[in-house]
């Protein structure tokens, strides 16, 4: 991986980014200037200089220490809910792949029922209904990711249970739950990792989409989207507040987008050819 990372500048560079990023959230204590909560009323909406890298919203709270906190919230949401969502939808995709019949036609529709909804209002929809937070905002993204995943690894499925290996398997006498967890799912892991790579640059940048319409993480926990949200209305007198998390945002997006990219040529057989 890291000889074709070292051919490809650009993916290099994403790499590099989201290790940084990585590092910034576990080390968040250490490298925030000011706590992320302090509300410091003699220096509202001061703009960017020596003492506040960032400048401070509204409130007078840092932005660059509150922009560190909140890579921990953005990207603990992304990491884990691709991680569930990918968990679910390979259960449901290999379950329906392998047996056939009426479960499989049973849980098509039921993919097919998820995917025909926007993604983004049906997260709105679930997080609605639940509590507001982490949790939930969480659990929304899995639900409403799944069935990307499902319907990949039923279609690998279907592809690899003709195939010899999973034919000799069934005539040594190997049971269901061996053959799908011991020869079909490893060959389905090198696609379904790529398309989790993919998934969690779309789900840091709907878990911002929520905690935008405050349907996410609740006040006062500095995340990318509440504090554009936040700030929205003081986009021409302090455009600093909202500039930096928006940057925040498109940078680890664009860099986990692409570094997935990347990952697809080095995993996928078929594009080294």
């Amino acid at each position: 991986m890291f000889r074709h990372l070292k051919k490809d500048k650009i993916a290099f560079i994403s790499a590099v980014v989201i290790a940084a990023l990585a590092l910034t959230a576990l080390a968040a204590p250490l490298l925030a200037p000011y706590d992320p909560l302090r509300i410091n009323l003699d220096q509202l909406r001061m703009p960017p200089s020596w003492e506040h890298w960032m400048g401070t919203d509204n409130k007078g709270r840092d932005i660059l220490s509150r922009i560190i906190y909140g890579t921990r919230i953005s990207l603990m949401i992304g990491f884990m809910a691709a991680a569930v969502s990918m968990l679910i939808g390979v259960v449901i995709g290999m379950a329906g792949g392998y047996v056939g019949g009426k479960l499989d036609s049973a849980l098509t529709a039921l993919t097919d029922m998820v995917m025909a909804f926007p993604s983004l209002l049906l997260a709105i929809g679930i997080t609605v209904v639940l509590p507001p937070g982490l949790f939930t905002v969480m659990l929304a993204l899995s639900l409403v990711g799944w069935a990307s995943f499902a319907r990949l690894s039923r279609g690998l499925v279907l592809s690899f249970k003709e195939q010899t290996f999973v034919e000799a398997a069934r005539a040594s006498g190997s049971s269901t739950p061996r053959i799908l967890f011991r020869h079909i799912l490893p060959n389905c892991m090198p696609l379904m990792v790529i398309a989790g790579s993919l998934k969690v640059g779309s789900f840091i940048l709907a878990e911002s989409a929520l905690s935008f319409l405050g349907l996410g993480a609740q006040p006062p926990a500095p995340t990318w989207g509440s504090m554009i949200s936040l700030s929205r209305s003081y986009i021409l007198s302090a455009p600093w507040m909202v500039v930096f998390p928006g940057i925040a945002i498109a940078v680890t997006v664009l860099s986990l987008n692409i570094l997935g990219d990347s990952l697809r040529d080095w995993l996928d057989p078929k594009m080294r050819i």
